[in-house]
This record gives C-alpha cells, structure tokens and sequence, in this order.
C-alpha cells in the first residue's frame, strides 16, 4: 500500500510545487513581494494581514501555500523511508533531495523578503523551487516507471540532447526571474527586437539582461525542435516521443505568452501564465530524462512497475 501511496503523494506535491511557482509569479507581477514588510514569517507584525491590505494577502497566501506543501513534503518523505529503506533507494534519495531544497527554498524566501528582495535571491529561489519539482518528478518516476523488457536503447546522441534541453530549459527560468528581478521586464518594449536593435549592447545593462532571457529561449527552441525530429527518429517509446512533443508545445505556448507580456505592458495574467508554462516545459523535460536514463540504465525496481503505455488502466 506504501508503494502505492507514495507516487502519489510525491505527485500531488509536484503538482502543489507547481502551483506554488505560479502563485510567486503573482506576487512579483503584483509587487506584492514586500506586501508583509520585511517581516518574516509574520506579515507587517502580524500573524493575519489587515483585510483591505490586498497586496499583503497575497504575499501571505503564497507563504500559507508553501506551508501546505512542507505538509505534503513531509508525508512523502515518511512514506518514503518507510517503503524504500530496503529496496528502491533511489525513489528514497531524491525524496531526501526534495526535503532538501524546500528546506533551502524556505530559506531563501525569507532572505528575498527580509533584504528587500535582491535579484539574485529571488532568481535562486525560483531556480530552487524548480530543482524541487523537479526531485518530486524523478521520485515519483522511479518509484513506478519499469524499464520495457525489450528496452535496447544505448546512450547516443538523443540521450545528449534530452540532458542539454532540460538545462536549457532550466536557464530561460532563471534568467526570466533575473529579468523580472533586475527590473528588466519593459527594458525592451518591442518584439522579437530590443527598442530597434537586434544586439542593445550600447543601451544598458537591463536591455542586456533582458535580451539575454530572450536568446535563451530562442536556444530552447532550436534544441527542443531537434529533440522531437530526433526522438522521432532514434526512439521507439510512447512515453519518450509524447513526453518530448509536449514539451514542445508548452514551450511555444510559453514563448507566445512571453511575447504577450511585453507587448501588453507587462500585464500581470500574462506573467504568470508565462511562468506556469515555463514549469510545464521543464517538468515534461526532467521526466523525459528520467525515462529515457531508466531505459538506458538498469535500476533496482520493485517487482511492480507502472508502464504509462499499457498499464494505466490497472
């Protein structure tokens, strides 16, 4: 019954991290990151927020949603130690790895708010609540993806490039909250060009940033383009082929709705649906290389696995 519990546990808080990724979208699109003061973890001396103060109840919301997840957390990682002890140590390790970096993200959530939110911070707490989806994902897959019997794939070329895009992947996110952070957002106010220019390297250091964002996302396509021509052509797996043109399509959702938020003046819906599916391209990109190095290693599995193909329905 553990086994059971676990994957979904270790889900369901994946999906919570999720919408934790989003809602601190919100806060920075509504400047409500300082909405509690530098008070932490009450809000403004407070342990509740004044009713008409909207901006410290979003700030406080967002703290109540990422105490709800330490709760999720926690009961996976019990569930965890309980059912992976002895067999399966890899579904234990990153559990542990997740505890981990909330722990490390909580952190970094009170430096950002009691230091007047320095880019840098908020950059590597966003960085780390990815990393934290991210060890949720892995977990919950090796705990329950078996390795197809008749698997006779070999690192190549293909296995290279699903690393590279996941990391790259990784980079838009983190330099998209240093954009938003460094007050770059509307440095560049046209689109797919920079005020006219192809390379505002004599326009400032936002503009720089700001471009930087959009380079990495161009890279992002360009590799998740060539990830889908090759899984096409390398791969035989259901799972491997759909995790890599779904990937694709949050990504040119995403790329869209950033163009949107400029074009719109930063619009705060924009933002955090530009947000929403960056975690989604890069939620489908780590489980893609999950897969794919199950298929290309031998795991110590437990005797019942999940093939997402052929045993859904079970």
């Amino acid at each position: 019954m553990q086994s059971r519990l676990f994957p979904r546990l270790a889900l369901a808080t994946a999906l919570l991290t999720v919408g934790l990724i989003v809602f601190g979208a919100v806060v920075r699109v509504t400047d409500s990151g300082l909405g509690c003061g530098n008070h932490w973890p009450l809000c403004n001396g407070t342990v509740i927020p004044p009713l008409d103060n909207l901006t410290a109840w979003i700030e406080w919301l967002h703290r109540l949603f990422a105490m709800l997840i330490g709760v999720f957390g926690l009961g996976t990682l019990i569930v965890a130690v309980r059912a992976y002890r002895k067999q399966n140590r890899g579904a234990l390790t990153f559990t542990v790895i997740a505890a981990v970096l909330f722990a490390v993200q909580s952190g970094l959530g009170a430096i950002v708010v009691v230091f007047d939110l320095p880019p840098t911070f908020v950059t590597l707490h966003l960085g780390t609540a990815m990393l934290l989806l991210g060890a949720l994902l892995v977990a919950a897959i090796v705990a329950t993806y078996k390795q197809p019997a008749q698997s006779e794939n070999q690192r190549d070329s293909f296995t290279t490039l699903t690393y590279i895009t996941t990391a790259l992947s990784l980079v838009i996110i983190l330099t998209g909250a240093l954009v938003r952070g460094s007050g770059a957002t509307l440095a560049c106010v046209d689109y797919p060009l920079c005020n006219g220019s192809v390379l505002p390297l004599d326009q400032g250091q936002l503009q720089i940033i700001h471009m930087t964002h959009r380079y990495s996302v161009a890279a992002l396509g360009i590799s998740l383009a060539m990830l889908v021509w090759s899984a096409w052509r390398a791969r035989q797996a259901r799972p491997v082929r759909r995790l890599a043109l779904l990937a694709l399509v949050m990504y040119l959702a995403q790329a869209t709705i950033g163009a949107l938020f400029v074009l719109t003046a930063a619009s705060p819906l924009w933002g955090a649906a530009h947000v929403g599916f960056a975690a989604a391209t890069w939620a489908l990109l780590v489980a893609l290389s999950a897969v794919e190095t199950i298929n290309n290693r031998t795991f110590n599995q437990p005797e019942v696995g999940w093939q997402p193909s052929s045993q859904a329905s079970r």
